[in-house]
């Protein structure tokens, strides 16, 4: 039965790991992942480099994760460490309805606070009323220290601004956020790592006395310690813990679709219908081979 399953990663930064997670993902059944912009680990200092960021996500990173059978979508914002540098912040904002209406963006994110900055308040409102205006899913980060209070915030200035609940997708919850985030009407999402924040034991707990509804599992794996897996795996330990297998596949891919589909852009059909793998295509001139013979889904390509 759980190997049947296929599963969505809503928040995975692909850019930071390698061709192997990709190839271990779609062994374990993710059929599709969702990419947030976020910080690189050291601050960007010119707004070319957010520029190529923005476009590796829109280009490189989609072709990258096809030859391995795994649908990309991506989030764009400028995120809250970065928003501090109100010289740059000013030059990113003014970028980013380039990309905003490219075909694989479902999202503006992931946005909100760190250090709960006016600075980072300031951006994340401007960026709000992006969302609001373009009727776009907004993906909030909180912040990792003061995160109750800092959940409350961000959820309460959505509202101020007059954003639908059920188009904002809390991000990185705990045990101590989780029902506030619910009792709003907002969609909590649960970032596993290994080590920190929420674990897998963790995740089949609070699925236990929460159930499914708006709750999504992800694993925000990047270039910190972190598991790209973390979705099947959690998914696996609740079926074996007993968790219903209903509540697993709307917290490990139904939820992810339906709030992350609302633009029409994510449909399960992308996936479903897929022509399969064909490490043959290039992008750029550029392949991800380096002299393997090329998988090709023979009865898929026409």
């Amino acid at each position: 039965m759980e190997d049947k399953l296929r599963f969505i990663d809503p928040h995975v930064h692909m850019t930071s790991r390698t061709t192997d997670d990709y190839e271990a993902m779609a062994e374990a059944g993710v059929v599709a992942i969702i990419e947030p912009s976020f910080w690189l680990g050291q601050p960007r200092t010119q707004v070319g480099s957010f520029q190529d960021y923005y476009s590796s996500l829109v280009g490189w990173e989609p072709f990258r994760a096809s030859q391995f059978g795994i649908k990309h979508y991506c989030t764009i914002g400028l995120n809250s460490k970065e928003a501090n540098n109100e010289a740059l912040a000013e030059q990113v904002i003014e970028l980013l309805p380039l990309y905003l209406h490219k075909e694989n963006v479902v999202a503006i994110g992931e946005i909100g606070y760190d250090d709960q900055t006016p600075a980072e308040d300031k951006y994340f409102r401007m960026q709000l009323e992006m969302a609001k205006e373009l009727g776009m899913v907004v993906q909030v980060h909180t912040p990792h220290r003061d995160k109750k209070a800092g959940t409350i915030k961000s959820m309460e200035v959505c509202l101020e601004h007059g954003l639908d609940p059920s188009m904002v997708v809390i991000d990185h919850n705990n045990e101590e956020t989780v029902q506030e985030v619910l009792d709003r009407g907002f969609i909590a999402a649960f970032t596993i790592y290994p080590k920190t924040k929420m674990g897998n034991e963790r995740m089949v707990e609070v699925v236990r006395k929460y159930g499914s509804h708006n709750i999504i599992v992800d694993s925000s794996a990047d270039w910190g310690v972190s598991d790209p897996l973390a979705v099947p795996k959690t998914a696996g330990l609740m079926l074996r813990s007993g968790i219903e297998k209903t509540d697993v596949v709307n917290t490990c891919y139904q939820n992810a679709l339906a709030i992350f589909g609302k633009n029409g852009k994510m449909k399960e059909s992308d996936w479903m219908n897929s022509q399969g793998v064909n490490q043959t295509q290039l992008f750029n001139d550029n392949s991800v081979l380096r002299g393997q013979e090329p998988k090709i889904d023979s009865d898929k390509i026409v």
